[in-house]
């Protein structure tokens, strides 16, 4: 039944098809390029985008998503309705025709009749057969009908917009949760480090201090300094367990079935993408797509409210025969033909209500469809801002990090000979640590901005 709903909805489309409605126009003018620096790179729209950032199990996990994802399937279901919703709508655009068989007996149960009846005392009993075919078509004079029939099939078109969106949204949320996950486990295993490397001052201190050479109040600022990073090690490992548990969710399973494997953090990469000119985005995001398709409804839906305004010309035949025994129901056709002419005179200003209704409905659309592609240009304009803006930090930070790494080496060994106090080991221990934590955090960010790029360019999905 579903495909036959679906074959039927795809011929009306294929109908409407004959006669385009013209693209709605949303009095914008899309800039002619990005305000944000954008990448060069070659130009190509991938539908498997995430297979750019070079994870087999992302990958594998987008999968599992597609297959497993509830909102995903809840979305198809809504495009099933809309279709179901297309062939109701189509319906009318062609006669109805009905067939009827019926069958009666009437019977005297006492008394001698009267008049009424067929039956009477000396023929208690009548039976009478007939069978017919009536067909009833409804005029389209003024394309009601056909504006009903476009409407529910851009209904069909904005769900299955809809629907890809649904689709980008999970795909991105998946890529953004395993890139948490990962660096999550790199966080927790660079404060494990932090955390031995502690110890190991704590160790030393404690030698110094056992041998005079050091105070107890150095020895109380290492152990709270180890007490800090032991409370840190945990703390990590909550949010990585947090992220997974949020990745199962889109997957569509419980975090007890769910194992990855120990890929890198490092080994997780972006690449380049080419953003285009903002014109493109029209065809590109489903979201601004789908609000377009609405807008096109909703103008049909307006021909439909002023055509209801209109009188209407309705065409009926019957055809039918009828007789006393069930042999000779077929030996006395006769037909009928009506037209029947139908005009509304008053409706306390219903169908005037109604027109105005579904005119304010379609300005509604209208400033909605002209916010879809506002918002699109700053999504866009936001992704290649970050992108730009964590691109020049990460340079520095690579610098940062690299020189935090050597002063607290060189605190370390000049504290051990005795040319340094443990203050400065301190500070350089913190600020080790806290260059490492932003270099996770920097990378995480860079390869998030990537992907909300390729979500605000609509992924590799495409207007057919």
């Amino acid at each position: 039944m579903k495909v036959h709903l679906t074959l039927l909805a795809a011929s009306l489309a294929l109908a409407a098809c004959s006669s385009p409605a013209p693209r709605p126009d949303s009095g914008l003018q899309a800039p002619a390029a990005w305000h944000s620096a954008a990448s060069h790179a070659p130009r190509q729209q991938d539908p498997r985008w995430w297979l750019q950032f070079g994870s087999p199990e992302l990958d594998r996990l987008i999968a599992e998503a597609r297959a497993g994802s509830h909102d995903l399937a809840a979305a198809m279901a809504r495009v099933q309705q809309a279709q179901a919703s297309a062939v109701i709508a189509g319906a009318p655009l062609l006669p109805a025709v009905n067939g009827t068989f019926n069958a009666n007996r009437q019977k005297l149960l006492r008394g001698s009749g009267y008049s009424q009846l067929d039956t009477d005392s000396n023929n208690k009993a009548v039976d009478y057969f007939n069978a017919g075919l009536s067909a009833t078509y409804e005029i389209d004079f003024w394309g009601g009908k056909r504006a009903a029939r476009d409407s529910a099939l851009l209904d069909v078109q904005a769900s299955e917009f809809d629907r890809a969106t649904v689709e980008l949204t999970l795909l991105s949320g998946v890529a953004n949760s395993y890139a948490q996950v990962l660096s999550l486990r790199e966080q927790s295993r660079i404060a494990e480090l932090n955390l031995a490397n502690a110890q190991s001052v704590l160790r030393l201190v404690q030698t110094r201090y056992d041998a005079g050479s050091a105070t107890a109040l150095e020895l109380a600022q290492q152990k709270s300094l180890v007490a800090a990073q032991q409370r840190q090690v945990p703390q990590v490992r909550q949010q990585a367990e947090e992220a997974l548990i949020a990745l199962a969710a889109l997957l569509g399973r419980p975090v007890q079935s769910l194992t990855l494997s120990d890929q890198p953090f490092a080994q997780l990469n972006w690449p380049d993408i080419d953003a285009g000119v903002p014109s493109d985005l029209l065809a590109r995001r489903p979201d601004i797509a789908s609000a377009e398709a609405r807008l096109a409804a909703a103008r049909a839906d307006v021909r439909v409210a002023r055509a209801a305004m209109l009188p209407n010309v309705t065409l009926t035949a019957n055809l039918g025969s009828g007789a006393n025994t069930f042999d000779d129901v077929l030996r006395s056709p006769f037909y009928n033909l009506t037209a029947a002419l139908v005009a509304p005179i008053f409706n306390n200003g219903r169908l005037g209500a109604e027109r105005d209704r579904a005119t304010a409905r379609q300005q509604e659309l209208l400033e909605s469809y002209r916010g879809a592609i506002i918002n699109g240009f700053a999504d866009v304009e936001k992704a290649l801002n970050s992108i730009r803006g964590l691109d020049q930090q990460r340079q520095w930070q690579g610098e940062e990090l690299n020189q935090a790494q050597r002063a607290f080496e060189i605190a370390q060994s000049r504290y051990q000979a005795g040319a340094e106090d443990l203050l400065t080991v301190l500070e350089t221990q913190r600020t080790l640590y806290a260059a490492q934590d932003q270099n996770v955090q920097l990378r995480l960010s860079r390869v998030q901005s990537s992907i909300a790029l390729y979500k605000a360019l609509g992924g590799g999905w495409q207007s057919r």
